[in-house]
């Protein structure tokens, strides 16, 4: 089944390198369209797009602050990314696990054949 479209999918959202660069400018705290500008190098236009996705998506958040807006990132939001990957990451160590008995198995083995 295809995914939804990126615009109410956090998967499709942060698959774009330039929204997972803004999502973790704004990790450090909250920031104006101009200072993300700054920080990332992208044009105004780009970090609009960009930020209406998240928003849209909920892992971004703005509130007023005179006439600006000042982003802010909803990391609860990344959470079904985050259970996705807590599966493969427990296949992923119980792997290196089992290298990390080999490893001790073959050390052993040599140890014994030493003179």
């Amino acid at each position: 089944m295809a995914r939804a479209s990126t615009t109410s999918d956090v998967f499709n959202a942060v698959a774009e390198a330039g929204r997972r660069e803004i999502l973790d400018v704004l990790m450090t705290g909250e920031k104006t369209v101009g200072a993300i500008v700054r920080d990332l190098s992208m044009s105004q236009p780009q970090v609009s797009k960009h930020l209406r996705v998240l928003s849209e998506v909920g892992l971004v958040r703005y509130r007023a602050d005179g006439r600006y807006r000042l982003y802010r990132a909803e990391p609860v939001r990344l959470r079904p990314l985050h259970d996705w990957l807590a599966k493969y990451e427990q296949a992923w160590n119980a792997r290196l696990d089992r290298i990390d008995d080999i490893l001790h198995e073959l050390q052993g083995q040599g140890e014994r054949s030493d003179p």
